[in-house]
């Protein structure tokens, strides 16, 4: 394939001779058949890889009952998933730039199908904790190879849109269909088959993607700088882990500690990279506004969406009484409107700048959250709802543009790279958004649920002014007349905190549309005409197998 770049002339993102994009608008040829299949079997991994961040969180009971694993060890089942893999994204994406990104991507088929079985057969919680473990590394090496991959396949610049709205949409439907497909399998099933959804998936990845998907890496890829990547790990795994600590426990010297330990390394890995020729990360592509931008609009939304989901979600089943499945249905409509929304976006971007689609958007999303601000304790739930459905699509526009912001501002030999910090910021924002927001609604209700322990014993009154659960769990031990006060309270309490964290994702999708605004109104409609193309041209050959 020939990959034209652009050494001198305006900015890029308006004349789309871009270095993501690759060839102008008008000569960059149109996907075929062969593309589209290709993008579709790449959309089943990507579905599957945020499915199974939420897939077991209703079989915990069920794994508790079966393996009858440790506090601790519940909370590693269902974090060290996501914890290795945001740990790991940044890695892996460079390394796809130097080794091939369909080769690292079938490596980590391959290795999450493995796990994936390893993990639904697990007789001990060690062993699940570590197949869990395995299936985020394998997640790591896919998630960038998939989306750098499909800007390498689509070269026309509306082709590619759509291609990354569906890859967004993928996403979305992953998170939101996790509990209710985990419900169904549970429902017929044992807990291990919610698990064993991956087999059959990568083993069609790796049949199909060598004759569908063309191979792509950087011809001129210099070694890999090893302690670069220590220096990686040692920035993303401590600081995760310290903002997963924070949320669980508030502030501690583990989450001090940890959080200081990876500003640390954070600071000596860009340090190393700008010294490097061959960086592992080129830390100079924050200095573009489009990618800083793109990355930080995005960053602010998933912390905003990440708090409130969290706290969504257990509204309906601790507030409004709905069971797991029943929540998950709630959901379902939601995302089927932000897979339709993600979609649309790519067409609408065709004459509407960006940042302007982006913004509108984002608008909707901070009317949902003042909505959710609204809610009350006694027949809240159509409030909610109303605000969950304003909301949810609303943030579609951000998630289906910012990947091609960011990637379409970097070279096509960083594409890999461009790619695995698209999703880190998305991974560390949804966890921030859980560790600070969910923090906050917790301190609200303990602040609101104090008038509930009287009457109480010290224990109980403890247990009832940590959370909710812990208020319902007390309450179901108590006299009908003491109970009831109990529970309203606690319920009163929790609804507090959901409306104090809509008001500050509120604010924080406030902030995430002045950014747009002022970092990405420069990007053209993808249909704007051609400005002025530049006088010489680098022409690189990459061989595509």
């Amino acid at each position: 394939m020939i990959v034209i770049t652009p050494r001198e002339g305006p900015d890029r993102t308006d004349h789309h001779v871009s270095k993501g994009n690759l060839m102008t608008t008008a000569t960059a040829p149109r996907a075929g058949t062969r593309e589209w299949l290709g993008l579709s079997v790449l959309l089943l991994p990507t579905t599957l890889l945020f499915l199974a961040m939420t897939v077991l969180f209703l079989a915990t009971p069920y794994i508790a009952a079966d393996l009858r694993p440790s506090g601790a060890q519940v909370l590693w089942i269902n974090d060290i998933y996501g914890f290795i893999m945001a740990g790991f994204l940044v890695t892996f994406g460079t390394l796809g730039d130097r080794l091939g990104r369909r080769r690292l991507l079938l490596a980590g088929a391959a290795l999450f199908g493995a796990a994936s079985a390893l993990s639904a057969y697990a007789p001990g919680p060690e062993l699940l904790i570590a197949g869990r473990a395995l299936m985020g590394l394998g997640a790591a090496a896919i998630m960038p190879a998939t989306l750098s991959l499909i800007t390498n396949m689509f070269a026309d610049a509306r082709q590619k849109g759509v291609a990354i709205g569906l890859w967004a949409s993928a996403i979305s439907a992953g998170v939101a269909l996790g509990p209710l497909i985990g419900g169904l399998l549970l429902e017929t099933l044992w807990w291990g088959a919610a698990l064993l959804i991956g087999v059959p998936v990568m083993a069609l990845v790796l049949v199909t993607v060598p004759f569908l998907v063309p191979e792509y890496r950087d011809p001129n890829a210099g070694r890999v700088d090893l302690l670069s990547v220590v220096f990686s790990l040692a920035t993303l795994l401590p600081f995760i882990y310290g903002v997963k600590h924070l949320a669980e426990t508030g502030i501690d010297a583990t989450s001090v500690v940890t959080l200081l330990a990876g500003i640390g390394f954070g600071i000596a890995f860009a340090r190393r990279q700008l010294r490097l020729e061959e960086p592992l990360l080129d830390v100079r592509l924050f200095s573009d506004r489009t990618f800083s931008g793109a990355l930080g609009m995005f960053l602010l939304s998933a912390v905003a969406l990440g708090g409130v989901y969290l706290l969504f979600t257990q509204y309906l089943q601790l507030v409004a009484d709905q069971s797991p499945l029943e929540a998950g249905l709630w959901i379902l409509p939601a995302a089927v409107a932000l897979v339709v929304v993600s979609t649309l976006t790519p067409i609408i971007a065709r004459k509407v700048r960006p940042a302007y689609v982006i913004s509108g958007g984002l608008v909707l999303s901070a009317v949902g959250y003042v909505l959710i601000a609204l809610v009350d304790s006694t027949g809240g739930l159509p409030l909610l709802i109303a605000g969950f459905y304003v909301l949810y699509p609303g943030i579609a526009p951000a998630m289906a543009l910012a990947p091609g912001l960011v990637i379409g501002s970097a070279p096509p030999e960083k594409a890999g790279a461009a790619s695995a910090v698209n999703s880190t910021a998305s991974d560390l924002g949804t966890a921030l958004g859980v560790a600070v927001l969910g923090s906050i609604g917790s301190v609200v209700y303990g602040l609101k649920a104090e008038g509930a322990v009287d009457g109480l014993t010290a224990d109980q009154a403890e247990q009832a002014a940590e959370t909710l659960p812990g208020a319902l769990k007390v309450a179901a031990a108590l006299p009908a007349d003491t109970a009831g006060p109990l529970v309203e309270t606690a319920k009163s309490a929790f609804t507090s905190g959901l409306n104090t964290v809509g008001i500050v994702a509120a604010a924080l999708a406030v902030v995430a549309i002045v950014l747009t605004l002022k970092t990405l109104r420069h990007v053209a409609p993808t249909d704007a005409a051609p400005a002025e193309a530049p006088e010489t041209a680098a022409v690189d050959l990459v061989e595509a197998k």
